[in-house]
């Protein structure tokens, strides 16, 4: 009784050349390759201006109200003050750390984590701090008035941008040195700034050296996308 022929294959022997079907050859790797070498270089390209330019930034609070609002994200120019010194009135972002922020005290290999992840925009700068200068080198700052109003230099303040008067509800007078600065937020009432520091190791002044840049535009939603635009310098001088 003839038997079937043995399938090759079950013998553990190739099939003849002619019962093999033709292999697809793969596409994706090139195109998968590409795409995450663009999706790294946007990346990096973005760090750079970050780092370089213009650096965003996510609003944590109301101390800056009404100008700036809880979760705005604004757009910083870090070079506005390579030729140009900080002016009465600039909104700007500060380095906060040892001042309004506690200074970090864990290794440096846990913190390098950190700086890489905000170089790379890819998690916030907790010790960046946004404020108003109402005090640069040299000015007495006071507070306030009868009218409720900030003084400059003996000289009363008209601040169209407070959240509400009086311009402070705890009265303070301080003499800013040089090279340093006087924050307020906006928002007085509800604003951690140089006031509290007053009693501090600097008097509440923060060093120029610790400004990141100024704040140029709010970029995020956007509804509330626009320029912002500098201030007249405060008066007092």
């Amino acid at each position: 009784m003839p038997h079937d022929s043995p399938d090759p294959q079950r013998r553990g022997r190739r099939a003849p050349t002619g019962d093999r079907r033709p292999r697809r050859r793969g596409i994706r790797g090139p195109w998968v390759f590409a795409a995450v070498a663009v999706a790294v270089a946007a990346v990096l390209a973005s760090a750079l201006v970050r780092s370089t330019v213009a650096d965003p930034y996510r609003i944590p609070s109301g101390s800056m109200e009404p100008l700036l609002l809880p979760g705005d994200r604004i757009s910083v120019d870090r070079s506005a003050y390579d030729a140009a010194p900080v002016r009465r009135g600039d909104v700007v972002v500060v380095d906060g750390e040892g001042s309004f922020v506690p200074y970090d005290s864990r290794p440096a290999a846990a913190k390098s984590v950190d700086v890489a992840l905000q170089w790379l925009g890819l998690a916030p700068d907790t010790t960046a701090v946004v404020k108003r200068v109402a005090g640069t080198g040299g000015d007495t700052v006071s507070c306030c008035t009868g009218d409720g109003l900030l003084q400059v230099n003996g000289e009363p303040v008209q601040e169209d941008y407070l959240a509400e008067l009086p311009a402070s509800t705890v009265p303070f007078t301080a003499t800013v040195p040089e090279g340093r600065l006087f924050l307020l937020g906006d928002n007085r009432h509800h604003s951690l700034d140089s006031r509290a520091l007053l009693g501090a190791p600097g008097g509440g002044m923060i060093a120029e050296s610790s400004v990141v840049g100024r704040v140029t535009a709010i970029a995020w939603p956007p509804a509330r996308r626009t320029d912002l635009e500098q201030v007249d310098a405060l008066s007092g001088r």
